[in-house]
């Protein structure tokens, strides 16, 4: 006898359902929290290496905006920024071991899709606010997408780079035809060799890879972008408690830059120790302690922090914000609030 059919049975015209919705959703709710617990680490899905984004340093430490996240992360869930286990991984394969429960979040420059979303993956929300574009030799005189018309272009496979392409080109009547390497590595191999006139990927990565290039200065990204690509931290749909956890550390990061923006020049930390007490109180429901926005914040700082240390001037890669300003900077990051 089901627990709805036993409430019903011995409550007479009363009927209860709380026990069968609670039991419906213990049965359909994974646990990621207490998984993640028991291993002691993060299980991240990131690229093969891309800088500025995903990529290990001299030292073997994986760094990188994305890196950054998966870490903010784990300092909420396990008290330990570095507490995570970095899965490199292919990018037609990123979704893979996530939906196999191999791991607890994705932050691999993905961009959040409905195709993508309606799987069995949930976006907590957007990490990078991007668009695709490409990367070309200067002394190509190429200025214009328009004048790779019936050329070769490079693009990694499991990306959205050739349905944008057919979209872009197809809506002018013209094509081009996009040659898919399995890597980050083989694409920029196949662009660097000569093979193909472009390398087609999302702005931000395109600036890590092009400082890759044995001469970046002899190649530049154009202007003009054919896509929205909004990269987002991916969980899986079956745990809102997980989910609530990772939405909360990208708010808590944006909503820690606005209140650093905000303050007064001396002002930062007071600010910074506001939000994360503000965030902090909530820790409980969220299934973390209270001291959880304080952690990520002392971990791995702001949003503005993390951008500015991986595709800031000081990065070496220099790419503006733009769209991932804060929205009182003409940008789209605004944060929900944290009280």
């Amino acid at each position: 006898m089901s627990t709805a059919t036993l409430a019903r049975t011995t409550t007479g015209t009363t009927t209860d359902t709380t026990a069968d919705t609670t039991a419906g959703t213990t049965a359909r709710t994974a646990d990621t929290l207490a998984a993640v617990r028991a291993a002691g680490t993060v299980r991240a899905v990131v690229s093969r290496g891309i800088r500025g984004l995903s990529s290990p340093d001299a030292d073997g430490v994986w760094r990188g905006l994305d890196a950054d996240v998966a870490r903010a992360v784990a300092a909420a869930a396990l008290g330990d920024a570095d507490a995570v286990s970095w899965l490199p991984t292919e990018p037609a394969a990123r979704l893979e071991p996530l939906v196999a429960g191999q791991a607890d979040v994705v932050t691999a420059n993905l961009t959040w899709t409905l195709g993508r979303e309606s799987g069995s993956v949930l976006f907590a929300g957007v990490t990078c606010y991007d668009g695709e574009g490409f990367l070309v030799r200067t002394a190509d005189g190429i200025t214009d997408p328009v004048q790779l018309a019936g050329r070769k272009v490079a693009t990694q496979a499991g990306t959205t780079s050739a349905a944008n392409l057919a979209a872009w080109f197809g809506a002018r009547g013209l094509a081009v035809e996009p040659i898919a390497y399995p890597t980050p590595a083989e694409t920029l191999a196949g662009y660097a060799s000569g093979e193909c006139a472009a390398y087609v990927l999302d702005c931000v990565a395109l600036a890590g890879e092009r400082a890759a290039l044995e001469e970046p200065g002899e190649h530049r990204i154009l202007d003009t972008t054919i896509s929205r690509e909004p990269m987002g931290l991916a969980v899986r749909d079956d745990d809102p408690v997980w989910f609530r956890l990772c939405r909360w550390v990208l708010q808590l990061l944006v909503a820690a830059e606005h209140a650093a923006d905000q303050a007064a020049p001396d002002g930062r930390q007071a600010a910074l120790d506001a939000v994360a007490q503000a965030a902090g109180r909530h820790g409980p429901q969220l299934g973390v302690d209270e001291q959880w926005a304080a952690r990520i914040l002392d971990s791995v700082g702001t949003y503005g922090d993390i951008y500015a240390r991986n595709l800031g001037p000081s990065s070496g890669l220099d790419v503006p914000r733009g769209l991932n300003a804060l929205w009182t900077h003409g940008g789209l990051h605004y944060p929900m609030p944290v009280h």
